[in-house]
């Protein structure tokens, strides 16, 4: 995406709770409520401002049952998430690290190809080069940016909600083994990154269109933080940002309670 590759919803009860609207006028924030949790202190660092960043994508709903059957399929997202994460690879390298054998992973690339999730490319990554396509013996594939939805409930047929609920499946669990390998590894010895982990939760009282305006300034954030690897410092890494709002379950004993 101009976002990293992957598919948000506006909300969804599984990129990324609450059924995507169209935007009326946006009324005014109402007040935050106290905080779920202690907050947590902010790192103390220096003020700086976001890069300049090109131009944001143009969101792209993915609702053709064919792309979401192909994207479900478990080795892709497992070959997109490593592509995403890692950067650009072969191959070869893909199979290594997912335990696979080359003949899968170049089958599975070319099926996330067919559909624009990935393409070859002529960098291997940050600080290098590869052949471009059809130069060499190594072909370099990398996740293709993309601001990418998953169409709102409502419009979902009963065979397309099972994909996405799968492909949601997929992506939590994914996250979750993210999440923990960082706090692991955070926590194996100094490290100025660990320091600057952020970690957020927070309760907002909102109505739907004060929803999906909250989650397009989170694309907007997002995106102005996106450029170029050319342009991108030597000392960043790669950061998993994800959003996940959901409405709070209905205080049902306030139906039947009486003064």
């Amino acid at each position: 995406m101009a976002q990293e590759p992957g598919t948000s919803e506006q909300a969804r009860t599984s990129g990324d709770a609450v059924e995507r609207t169209a935007a009326d006028t946006a009324s005014a924030p109402c007040p935050a409520s106290a905080p779920a949790s202690p907050p947590t202190p902010a790192p103390a660092q220096s003020p700086v401002s976001a890069p300049a960043s090109p131009p944001a994508p143009a969101p792209e709903e993915l609702s053709d049952l064919r792309v979401l059957k192909a994207l479900a399929q478990p080795r892709r997202q497992q070959v997109l998430q490593h592509l995403t994460v890692h950067g650009p690879a072969t191959s070869a390298t893909l199979a290594r690290a997912l335990g696979l054998n080359t003949g899968a992973t170049s089958y599975h690339l070319r099926e996330l190809a067919r559909y624009g999730f990935v393409e070859e490319t002529r960098d291997s990554g940050p600080g290098g080069s590869a052949p471009g396509p059809g130069h060499g013996r190594e072909r370099w594939w990398r996740a293709v940016p993309g601001d990418r939805r998953f169409p709102p409930p409502s419009r979902q047929s009963p065979e397309t909600r099972l994909v996405i609920d799968e492909l949601n499946r997929q992506s939590y669990a994914a996250d979750l083994d993210l999440f923990e390998q960082a706090r692991r590894d955070s926590g194996a010895g100094p490290d100025e990154w660990a320091d600057a982990f952020p970690f957020s939760r927070g309760t907002i009282r909102l109505n739907l269109a004060e929803l999906h305006e909250f989650f397009e300034e989170y694309i907007a954030l997002l995106n102005r933080y996106k450029r170029p690897d050319r342009d991108t410092p030597a000392d960043a890494r790669t950061v998993l940002t994800r959003f996940l709002a959901f409405p709070a379950p209905r205080d049902n004993s306030k139906e039947t309670d009486t003064p």
